[in-house]
């Protein structure tokens, strides 16, 4: 493929969808960890057990299979809801066919929630609103049995093979198996793709202020979500351009189509095998002859040769910040999964502020308590997802801007006539008293409660 041809290709995908969107659908996904209140591992036969009361009950079909037998995703094919494990049995997803408004989302939530929730009891388990499982030190943290998990935690294991490039690696290539996000995809016309991920990108700092809900307990207090790490210190972030945030301005359609241009691609399917390889630019990709790559076969990691072929770029992966995906949306993906009683106050910020990007601009332009004091976005997050905020912050002025891009939310929101604006009230509450949900467990933690009552508290 000649370059052109790449770049047509990727236009095809990524932004032709975007060229007849009317309206805003929402899709929320929503992760959450499966706690033993035992502080045991969790038993994977008895999430075996409730996946099948769960689809008996819901009407869900089965989608996805594991080389065991076991149930993994499955979807309602009324309403498009997906029921799901991700990455492991130790995390449990909700994802939700889109809907206009996010009450029907989450009165299906609720639905959802409140069956597993007594399906676990009786054997003290319990599902919780944590970005990281609380027993991730007990539980056994293995991959769902397929080809895609198997091979996906192969290559996020295969750190050791690139202690020559100039970075940071961390020693969780199995982080996916205990981390747990609240994610929102929105319907983004073509006109308006560089302004809402422009904004969205700078306002990643304000959003960590808001949602910090990632602790590594026993290990590294000071980071109060360790999720951007996690991703951006793995082999997913051998190539910045695939994770994390954007560290330049995306002012035209041409600049983000130019920038996913930048991605790296590192597994494609033949065979109905996975194949792993060494990352490489997209561009690049379709200039080589020969890859080699490695599968899983019978236990085995075995070695093979392949050609690159155009259907290929159905498997460039990225993981921004803002990631605008195949289906003509932008994913928001930096959040992480909040308190089960503030489940929709991330689908809730996002949405509100869609409409708002103009004035979110100029607020941030106009401000000097966060913005403009030497440092850019990405490096403001770096600061804000850490427990000791910089002395150079205005605490006040901070937390002022952080109301006021709320206001914006809460208007945005009430314009659309939907009552929605009520999902934001433990934001409010977080800028009132200067908190979020990581820095309030741990505060609790220190007073002398016990790490089961904040289990239980986060999944109510």
């Amino acid at each position: 493929m000649t370059k052109e041809e790449i770049m047509q290709g990727l236009y095809r995908r990524y932004i032709k969808p975007t060229e007849t969107k009317q309206g805003t659908f929402i899709g929320v996904e929503i992760e959450m960890p499966i706690v033993n209140l035992e502080h045991k591992e969790v038993d994977f036969e008895i999430v075996h057990q409730l996946t099948s009361a769960f689809l008996k009950e819901f009407g869900f079909v089965p989608t996805g299979i594991d080389e065991q037998g076991h149930i993994y995703s499955a979807v309602n094919q009324e309403n498009g809801d997906v029921f799901s494990y991700d990455c492991s049995y130790n995390n449990m997803e909700f994802s939700f066919g889109k809907e206009e408004e996010l009450h029907t989302i989450h009165g299906r939530f609720r639905r959802y929630y409140d069956f597993v929730q007594d399906y676990f009891r009786p054997y003290h388990y319990t599902l919780t609103g944590m970005g990281i499982n609380p027993n991730r030190k007990v539980n056994n943290n293995i991959p769902i049995e397929n080809g895609r998990y198997k091979m996906l935690f192969h290559h996020l294991s295969s750190f050791s093979k690139y202690a020559w490039l100039p970075m940071y690696f961390h020693q969780y290539p199995q982080f996916g198996m205990f981390s747990s996000a609240s994610q929102v995809q929105l319907d983004v016309t073509k006109e308006k793709l560089p302004e809402v991920v422009n904004t969205f990108n700078q306002l990643e700092p304000v959003k960590a202020l808001l949602f910090n809900n990632s602790v590594l307990l026993g290990e590294n207090k000071e980071l109060l979500c360790c999720r951007d790490m996690l991703w951006e210190n793995s082999t997913h972030g051998i190539n910045p351009h695939n994770v994390g945030m954007y560290d330049c301005e995306i002012t035209t359609v041409e600049d983000l189509l130019n920038y996913i241009s930048t991605a790296a691609i590192y597994c494609v399917e033949r065979g109905g095998k996975y194949l792993n390889f060494k990352p490489v630019n997209i561009l690049e990709y379709f200039t080589l002859d020969r890859l080699t790559g490695e599968y899983l076969e019978d236990g085995e990691i075995r070695s093979v040769t392949f050609q690159p072929e155009p259907e290929d770029l159905a498997y460039l992966r990225t993981f921004k910040f803002e990631d605008l995906t195949f289906r003509g949306t932008i994913e928001f993906r930096s959040a992480c999964c909040q308190p089960i009683r503030d489940v929709m106050t991330v689908s809730a910020f996002h949405l509100g502020l869609l409409q708002k990007t103009a004035e979110v601009k100029a607020l941030m332009d106009e401000d000097n308590s966060l913005y403009h004091n030497g440092y850019n976005a990405a490096e403001l997050r770096r600061q804000l997802v850490r427990r000791e905020l910089p002395g150079y912050i205005n605490r006040d002025g901070m937390y002022a801007l952080t109301k006021r891009i709320l206001d914006l939310c809460r208007q945005g929101l009430t314009e659309r006539g939907f009552g929605e604006e009520i999902y934001l009230t433990p934001l409010y509450e977080r800028v009132e008293r200067r908190t979020n949900p990581a820095e309030t467990m741990l505060e609790r933690l220190e007073s002398g409660s016990h790490i089961d009552e904040i289990i239980r508290d986060y999944g109510r």
